[in-house]
Parts: C-alpha cells; sequence; structure tokens
C-alpha cells in the first residue's frame, strides 16, 4: 500500500488544515489499495481544479454575508405550517406530555444527527444535493435528482395553502368578518350553513365552492387562481436573485411568525377555558407508548419538521464557510424548530380551550328546560351561570362535552380556516386578530417555499453550467410552471388533489431518499471517513457516538419508518374526505 503523509495538528485553524489536506489528496490510481471507494476530497479538489481551468465557468458561487441570514433561512425553511396546525393535532391525540417525550427522544437520537450529517455534506462540499452525492459515488447522483422532484411535487401544493392564506387575509379587512354569520338567502339563511356553521360554510363553499367528488372537477375557483398567481409571483420575485433577495424577504416572513405567535399566547391565556384546554393538552398518557402508530406518527413529524431528504438543508448549508460550526447549527436550529412547535401548540389549545368552553356552554344552556334556564339566567349573566350551575346538570348532558369539542377539526386546514376563525370571530377586533394569524400563515409558508425552491434550483445550477448562466431565467421558468401545473388545484374539487398530494406524494419518497442518504454516507463512503472531514472542517472531531447513530439507529429507524408507512398505504388505500352538503 502506497504510503501517506500526514498533516501536523493545527489547532486554532481550520482553514489551515483544510488546506493542508487537500495539498496531500490524490485522485487514487486503479493500484490503490481502496480502489472504487469513493473519495470526498477528491471530487472537491477535481471541481476547484477544473474551474480553474475552464474560463468559461458561471460566477463565483454565492455565500451567506453573515451568520444571521443563513440562520434564520434554515430556521424560516424548517419551522413551517406543520408546526402551527399538524404537531399540535398529533400531540393531542397522541397522550399529550407523553407524545412530547418521545418527539425529544427520537429527534435527539435520529433527527438532530441526520440534520447534521445533511449540514456537513453542504458545507464541506460546497454543492447542491446532486453534487454532493454525485461526489461520493456518481452513482448516487439518482438521489440528488429525486430530492429536486420531491421538492417540486411539495412546491405544488404548499404554494396553493398560501393562496388560501392570501384569500382568507384578503377577506379579514372588513366588520363582521364574512364567516361570522351564515349568509341569508331571501328571507332565511342558507340552510347548508345552519345544518354546518358559519366558518365552515365559508370554507367549502365561499373559499373552495368545492364539488362533492373529486371525479366532478368543476370550473376554476377564479378567486383562488388569483391568489396562486399571487403566491407564487411573491416566490419568484423573492428568488429572483437567488439567495441575495429571498434572505431580504426572510428577515421579516421567519422573525414575524415569532411575533404573532407570542401576541396569540398572551391573549389566549386570558381567554376563559385557555387553561381547560392546556391541561387538557398535555396531561401525560404514557400508555400510548406501547402502540407503534404513535412512533410512526413521532419519527415521521421529526423527519418533516426539521426537512430531512429536500435537499434545501444541503443546498443553504453549501454557501458557508468551511470552518463554520455545522454541529452546533443543528443542535440550535433543532431545539428552536421544537420550541416553535410546543409554542404553537399552546396557543392552538389555549384558543381552542376557549371556543370549546363556548360550544358546551350553549350546548348545556340549550339542554336545560325552558323554565330552569329562565330562573337561572334571571339572576345570572349567561357565562356567570354556566360557571354556578353547569356542574350541576352538565352530567345528564352526553353530547355536551369539551373532549368531543376539542378534537372537532384541529389538524390541517381544518384548524387553520375552520376551528381557529370560528375561536377568532368571538374576539374582540376579531379582524385585527384574523388578519395578524393570516399574515402569520402566509410567512410561515413563504420562507419554506424560498427553501424548497432553493433545493430544486441549487442542484440544477450547481450540475449544469448553462443553467448557472441563466439561474434568473430558470427560476422565472421554475416558478411559471409551477403555477400552471398548479392550476389543478384551484379547480372546485382542488382541495381533494392538496390533500392526497399532502398524504402521498412526498412522505415515501423522502424517506427512501434519507434512507439511502445514511447508507452512502455511513456505510459506502465510511462514517470514520466522514467525521475525518468534518474535523477538517471545524477543528475539533465529533463523537464516535454519531458513527454508530448513522450506522445503526438512524438508518434502522428510517427503514422501520419507511416499512411502516408503507404497511399503513397498503392496510388503507389512498382516500379523501369530502364535502357533502346534503349531509353536514
Amino acid at each position: 500500500m502506497v504510503g501517506r503523509k500526514q498533516c501536523p495538528s493545527i489547532k486554532g485553524d481550520a482553514d489551515e488544515k483544510w488546506k493542508c489536506i487537500k495539498s496531500l489528496k490524490q485522485p487514487l490510481s486503479d493500484d490503490d489499495g481502496r480502489t472504487g471507494a469513493p473519495q470526498l476530497e477528491v471530487s472537491v479538489v477535481a471541481s476547484e481544479e477544473s474551474a480553474q481551468q475552464d474560463t468559461s465557468e458561471p460566477p463565483a458561487r454565492d455565500g451567506w454575508n453573515s451568520k444571521v441570514e443563513y440562520f434564520l433561512a434554515q430556521v424560516g425553511f424548517s419551522v413551517g405550517l406543520g408546526n402551527v396546525w399538524r404537531f399540535p393535532y398529533l400531540c393531542h391525540q397522541n397522550g399529550g406530555g407523553a407524545f412530547l417525550l418521545l418527539y425529544v427522544l427520537l429527534m435527539l437520537v435520529v433527527g438532530i444527527p441526520l440534520f447534521f450529517l445533511e449540514l456537513a455534506a453542504g458545507q464541506a462540499i460546497r454543492q447542491g444535493s446532486i453534487g454532493v452525492w454525485k461526489s461520493i459515488s456518481p452513482k448516487l447522483a439518482g438521489i440528488g435528482y429525486s430530492s429536486c422532484v420531491v421538492c417540486f411535487f411539495v412546491a405544488l401544493y404548499y404554494n396553493v395553502i398560501l393562496a388560501w392564506s392570501l384569500f382568507y387575509l384578503g377577506n379579514s379587512f372588513q366588520y363582521p368578518l364574512p364567516w361570522e354569520q351564515c349568509p341569508a338567502q331571501g328571507n332565511r339563511t342558507v340552510k347548508e350553513c345552519e345544518d354546518s356553521s358559519p366558518t365552515t360554510y365559508f370554507w367549502y363553499r365561499t373559499a373552495l365552492n368545492i364539488t362533492d367528488s373529486i371525479d366532478d372537477t368543476g370550473s376554476f375557483n377564479p378567486y383562488i387562481t388569483c391568489c396562486l398567481l399571487a403566491a407564487w409571483t411573491i416566490v419568484c420575485l423573492g428568488m429572483f436573485k437567488g439567495i441575495k433577495t429571498s434572505v431580504k424577504v426572510m428577515y421579516f416572513s421567519s422573525i414575524f411568525p415569532y411575533v404573532v405567535l407570542l401576541c396569540f399566547l398572551i391573549r389566549g391565556l386570558l381567554l376563559d377555558g385557555a387553561f381547560e384546554g392546556i391541561t387538557h393538552m398535555f396531561y401525560p398518557k404514557l400508555e400510548i407508548w406501547g402502540d407503534m402508530q404513535v412512533w410512526r406518527q413521532a419519527a415521521t413529524q421529526v423527519f418533516f419538521a426539521l426537512g430531512l431528504g429536500f435537499g434545501s438543508i444541503i443546498a443553504y448549508s453549501s454557501y458557508n464557510p468551511k470552518n463554520n460550526n455545522c454541529h452546533r447549527d443543528a443542535f440550535t436550529v433543532s431545539f428552536i424548530n421544537f420550541l416553535t412547535s410546543v409554542l404553537a401548540t399552546l396557543v392552538v389549545f389555549a384558543v381552542l380551550g376557549f371556543r370549546a368552553k363556548g360550544k358546551v356552554m350553549e350546548c348545556v344552556v340549550r339542554c336545560v328546560s325552558v323554565k330552569d334556564r329562565t330562573h337561572y339566567i334571571l339572576k345570572l349573566k349567561s357565562k356567570a351561570w354556566f360557571k354556578d350551575y353547569s356542574d350541576k346538570v352538565s352530567g345528564t348532558f352526553t353530547d355536551c362535552n369539551i373532549e368531543k369539542e376539542m378534537q372537532k377539526g384541529v389538524e390541517g386546514t381544518g384548524l387553520a380556516f375552520i376551528a381557529f376563525t370560528e375561536a377568532m370571530s368571538q374576539l374582540p377586533g376579531s379582524p385585527f386578530w384574523s388578519a395578524l394569524f393570516f399574515l402569520m400563515l402566509l410567512n410561515l409558508g413563504l420562507s419554506t417555499m424560498f427553501g424548497t425552491m432553493e433545493g430544486i434550483l441549487a442542484p440544477l445550477t450547481d450540475t449544469f453550467k448553462t443553467l448557472a448562466r441563466n439561474k434568473t431565467k430558470l427560476t422565472v421558468f421554475s416558478c411559471v410552471i409551477g403555477f400552471l401545473i398548479g392550476l389543478l388545484f384551484t379547480q372546485r374539487c382542488g382541495n381533494y388533489f392538496v390533500t392526497m398530494f399532502d398524504d402521498y406524494s412526498a412522505t415515501l419518497p423522502l424517506i427512501i431518499v434519507v434512507v439511502f442518504e445514511t447508507f452512502s454516507v455511513s456505510w459506502l463512503y465510511g462514517a470514520d471517513r466522514f467525521l475525518d472531514d468534518i474535523e477538517a472542517m471545524l477543528g475539533w472531531r465529533p463523537t464516535v457516538v454519531y458513527k454508530y447513530l448513522w450506522k445503526y439507529v438512524c438508518l434502522l429507524a428510517m427503514l422501520g419508518l419507511l416499512l411502516a408507512s408503507m404497511i399503513r398505504m397498503f392496510i388503507n388505500p389512498p382516500r379523501y374526505m369530502a364535502w357533502d352538503p346534503k349531509t353536514v
């Protein structure tokens, strides 16, 4: 075996150590003892040498102007709509505090190690997802292309949610809010609205004008189509000059949601019923730890909350300097992501507790006999009456149950566009709170869309020089194509397609991508060698625990999640909940 020179230990100067290691790395010949093993450093050096020889190369790669910009971009991408409307639902349905503990455990042993892996790979090679995996082995380029395709699928329907948020935001600047009361039809209210609720009717009939089946496509919804065009225009303008323009938007879009969540938390804690909602939320039910479906849901939420497999983490990290402490970034971003989920959960269930208590109060008052109700109300106002007398009468009314009310419409669009809007309509100054809420949703979605689009554009421009020289045109073209295909979701049946895409277009492909990523680094390239590369960048070596987490724990966890997801899809074939105005 050919002997190799060793670089001296260079403490405190990671750049010098990196230069030393690169200077000693030479392309291995066919007779090298490690023939066929992919060389991360060799690929980097080769690409740098070819760049010097080819004067037709595109301009130098962009970089972050400051660590703050990079931090806002990573947090903005990872913290999205799922933190606000999916995590609280999962926490509520799966044991409250017990689910939180399980989530933290899986984030520590699976989520953060995989997040660190993607950050380090992007920072070491300074390429998008295609270039990173191609550097390890040309045969692995398909991992990067798969990430691009999944990003595009997600961007198609994710921007539709931004369009819905824009529609509701535009309707929030009026008093009373259009979803506070049922519309009149002649001298009586619309029956479909009476049978459901004003917020439900506004969502399904006014906003979506939905059909009762996915087979009945109906015409295009002109309002949602215009809002979708506006959403793609905002994304295009934000991505027009790459990270140089998108990061300027992120200074607002990544920070503003936290301001709104804090405002809602303060206001929500002052509402009657907030304590009941939060107590109901966090009451631990440890028996759920024996349910494998709960483990699957917790692992899936960790997986999607951090944005693993999209290639966006790799793309953002590739704009960092070599000596950036990506290990600390992995923990910091993950911790902020978790705190955001907990903050959103507190807000959601404080407000939903207020809504549920009001519903139960109305239910009990309805069920009490007119004679008794009149007697009580003559003495006390309705809320005071409920406080003093509900315990005496509510036990006999099985339909008047706060648990049942808390479970109604608390996930996804049902939370944002029905349950939460109903609760906000009962607050003083409801248009202000409504505008604030939907502006928050818009900004959460926008920062995630920037990351998703970067997961498409960065790998393509890094791989194809022609596209790199025409990046602005590629950005505009991608947004135009996204809008045209997205018209599928602006039909009257579009909500059904959004549901199907959300459930089935990304989950399995992303899990498969991460399985191949983990296998490629930990087994094909070698976990020890990858830790060597990280040591060369950072000037210190991460703990050997990562080696075993990547090789065994993370890989087995992702394979288990893949198997569980496939079994679930086999047992529960694709389906959707249809809106039938005759049976509401």
